[in-house]
């Protein structure tokens, strides 16, 4: 088995689904390769199958496993990278934490198309519809629930940093970058998000990207 596996990404201004298992890795301090493949380009789609035959980013490659979809990954990492450090250590929240990441995974398709991740952008969306709105309450709605519950524990859903953070850092970017309205405790969470060295580290080489309007309409 490789002394360190090999993450393969996309755009860092625009791949939301890389950034989870990135930031996982970042912020546990699991050392890892990085292959950056740019989405939509020739050189994505002729060497994307080198990596995955579902042809997404990200695959995480360790040896001879090969896992692709953002929590598989995440779920291994805590598995083989994070003695189950990944997930609250209490049973009850683990559940919680884990359904809070599922729902994410599956859900939030009207914020997914209408809010694409675009870290460079500043501004108010367009136009929010009554579907995006909604997703945006219920998101606010997880926060707010986890934060008061935790907020003992430390600054994170549910107090240390966890799976379920990394699956909604790139909802956070999306709320910073459409200005999206925050109360008091959602905005916390955001503020401590954008803290993290790992999270500071991607956004710093997400700006130093070539910016493509054509990619501004992609990306969970």
């Amino acid at each position: 088995m490789n002394a360190k596996p090999t993450l393969v990404i996309g755009n860092k201004n625009y791949s939301s689904w890389s950034l989870r298992p990135w930031l996982l890795l970042r912020q546990f301090g699991v050392a890892f390769d990085e292959v950056k493949l740019p989405l939509d380009t020739p050189e994505f789609h002729a060497r994307i199958k080198d990596y995955s035959l579902a042809g997404r980013v990200p695959v995480l490659i360790d040896g001879d496993a090969r896992v692709w979809d953002s929590l598989a990954i995440c779920e291994y990492a805590n598995e083989f990278f994070l003695d189950g450090r990944g997930w609250p250590a209490d049973r009850v929240t683990r559940g919680w934490a884990r359904s809070i990441s599922a729902e994410m995974h599956s859900g939030f398709s009207a914020l997914r198309t209408h809010l694409p991740m675009n870290t460079c952008r500043r501004g108010p969306a367009p136009a929010i519809g009554a579907d995006t709105a909604s997703d945006i309450a219920r998101i606010r709605a997880i926060w707010r629930e986890a934060r008061e519950r935790h907020a003992a524990q430390g600054p994170f859903l549910f107090g240390a940093f966890s799976i379920a953070d990394a699956m909604y850092a790139p909802v956070a970017l999306r709320f910073v970058s459409y200005a999206v309205e925050l109360g008091a405790p959602e905005r916390g969470y955001v503020d401590a998000l954008l803290a993290l060295p790992a999270l500071r580290d991607w956004l710093a080489e997400a700006a130093t990207e070539p910016l493509a309007a054509e990619h501004e309409k992609t990306t969970p």
